[in-house]
C-alpha cells in the first residue's frame, strides 16, 4: 500500500511501560469509529509497513493504548516512537452527502460569490487553531479559512468549493 491509497490516522507519541505497550495520538473526529482494528500501518523510511495489533484500547483525548503482535519489550517498540499510522482509505467511515474528507478537496476548484474562479486547492492545512484550504491563484498560494460564512458549500460531484471570501483576502496575497 503506498501513501495515495491511505490517510494518516495518528502518530505514536510514546511507548508505554515496559511490556511493548504504545500510546498512539489519534487524528480523526471520532476515534470510536476505529476501535476495532486489527491492523495499521506506519510510515518507516517513507514506505507504509503493516503492523498487526494484539489490543487497540482507546483512551480519553484521542488517545488509543496498543500493542503490536510479537512486540513484547520497550527495546522493541521504542524506535516506533514519533512514526506515523496510516490505515487504507477503504477504512474510512461512511460519510453523509454533504460531508467530506480533507483529502478529498485536493484538486477541487474554488469559487468565489463576487471574484468567480479562484484557482484549484493544493493542500488542506489541518491546523489545531483553523483549518485551511491552500489554493493556487495567479501563481501563488492563497490560505483560505474552512469557516462557515466563508466556506459556504462544497459539491463533490462537481469537484468544487464555492466561498464567500473576506474583503482583501487575495489582495494580502498578491502584493509584492
Amino acid at each position: 500500500m503506498n501513501k495515495d491509497q491511505s490517510f494518516q490516522l495518528g502518530y505514536v507519541s510514546k511507548v508505554h511501560g515496559l511490556r511493548g505497550e504504545v500510546m498512539l495520538v489519534l487524528d480523526v473526529d471520532f476515534p470510536e469509529d476505529y476501535e476495532t482494528l486489527e491492523h495499521v500501518f506506519l510510515e518507516q523510511r517513507s514506505r507504509l509497513v503493516p503492523f498487526f495489533l494484539e489490543h487497540f484500547v482507546l483512551q480519553p483525548g484521542n488517545k488509543a493504548l496498543a500493542k503490536f503482535e510479537d512486540m513484547n519489550s520497550l527495546d522493541e517498540v521504542e524506535d516506533l516512537v514519533g512514526l506515523g499510522v496510516y490505515l487504507p482509505l477503504t477504512a474510512l467511515p461512511e460519510l453523509k452527502d454533504d460531508q467530506y474528507f480533507f483529502h478529498e478537496l485536493i484538486g477541487f476548484e474554488v469559487f468565489d460569490e463576487t471574484k468567480g474562479l479562484i484557482g484549484p486547492v493544493q493542500i488542506v492545512y489541518d491546523l489545531e487553531t483553523q483549518n485551511l484550504l491552500g489554493v493556487t491563484h495567479q501563481e501563488k498560494e492563497v490560505l483560505i479559512p474552512m469557516q462557515d460564512g466563508i466556506i459556504l458549500s462544497v459539491d463533490k460531484a462537481a469537484k468544487k468549493v464555492y466561498c464567500q471570501l473576506p474583503e482583501g483576502l487575495l489582495e494580502i496575497y498578491l502584493e509584492d
